[in-house]
């Protein structure tokens, strides 16, 4: 038997809460790279954190899952998903510089 195709998911996502200046990117990082997905993640002025992730779709979700936790010191309020329209231009998973 061959193996079954996995669907593929983009997600893009504004996190809001104590998510900046506690690790939470480098975590989205590891936590990203660990499931195999590709995308970006950064910090935004407005004091959110944006990502993109690119992958088989249960792994997106399950991101998204752990991104509601976040690293220990954070504090999710909410986070906002729209699909993206395009997967990420690079393979792997990295740090955008803050817009």
């Amino acid at each position: 038997m061959g193996e079954v195709e996995r669907p593929i998911k983009s997600v893009h996502a504004i996190i809001r809460g104590r998510v900046q200046g506690v690790w939470y990117r480098s975590w989205t990082i590891q936590e990203a790279t660990r499931r195999g997905l590709a995308g970006w993640v950064r910090n935004r002025t407005d004091g959110t954190v944006e990502a993109l992730f690119h992958g088989p779709a249960a792994d997106v979700d399950d991101m998204l899952a752990a991104c509601r936790q976040g690293p220990p010191a954070a504090w999710v309020e909410n986070i906002l998903t729209d699909f993206a329209v395009a997967p990420p231009s690079t393979p792997g998973f990295r740090q955008l510089p803050t817009i």
